[in-house]
This record gives structure tokens, C-alpha cells and sequence, in this order.
């Protein structure tokens, strides 16, 4: 059985992306990592869940640790973009992500 990761691999490479880096770590000091990144058009894709079940992202100190993620990573020149688990492998974000990567 394949993993999320190696599926939304393949479902990019089917839609004509190129193969996005899963859990990408991009800072030298912090142990941060995207969920997905296309690092030569340092564009990055985070796929934000528990937002209707409390989850992590959702609660306070999660969410300021994202924050702080999402702003170190923009100071650092990345482009970020965001979905849920149930967008990720949907026309939408396939577009999204193509226009991020050339804008």
C-alpha cells in the first residue's frame, strides 16, 4: 500500500507537476519541514488538518508554532500555499500550485 506522499507524488507527476520534495526541511537551524515543497521555484504546499476536530493547528500553541514557521519561511524568499487533506489531490490545488510555480 502507498503512502499519502508517494500517492500525491504520482497524482503530480499525472497532472504535469514536477515531483514535489515530501517533508521538506528548509531551515538550517530549526527542525521545521513542509509537507510538500518544489524547491527550485521555492514554492511549498502545507496540507492543514484537524481544523474541524480541534487538531493541532488548531489549538494556541500550535497554532503560533505554524505562524512562526509560515514567517521564518516567507523571510527566507518561499511562496506558501495551503489545503486540507481532503483539497490535496483536486484540480484546484493542481492549478494553484502551477500558477504559484511560475508567478
Amino acid at each position: 500500500m502507498k503512502t499519502e506522499p508517494e500517492v500525491f507524488i504520482q497524482f503530480c507527476l499525472t497532472m504535469g507537476l514536477p515531483p514535489p520534495v515530501a517533508e521538506l526541511r528548509f531551515h538550517p537551524t530549526r527542525k521545521w519541514r513542509f509537507d510538500y515543497a518544489w524547491p527550485e521555484a521555492k514554492v511549498f504546499l502545507e496540507v492543514e488538518g484537524g481544523s474541524w476536530m480541534g487538531g493541532r493547528h488548531t489549538n494556541p500553541k500550535g497554532f503560533a508554532g505554524d505562524m512562526a514557521k509560515y514567517n521564518a519561511a516567507t523571510c527566507m524568499g518561499w511562496k506558501k500555499l495551503a489545503c486540507t487533506p481532503q483539497q490535496l489531490m483536486t484540480l484546484p490545488t493542481v492549478t494553484m500550485i502551477k500558477v504559484a510555480r511560475c508567478a
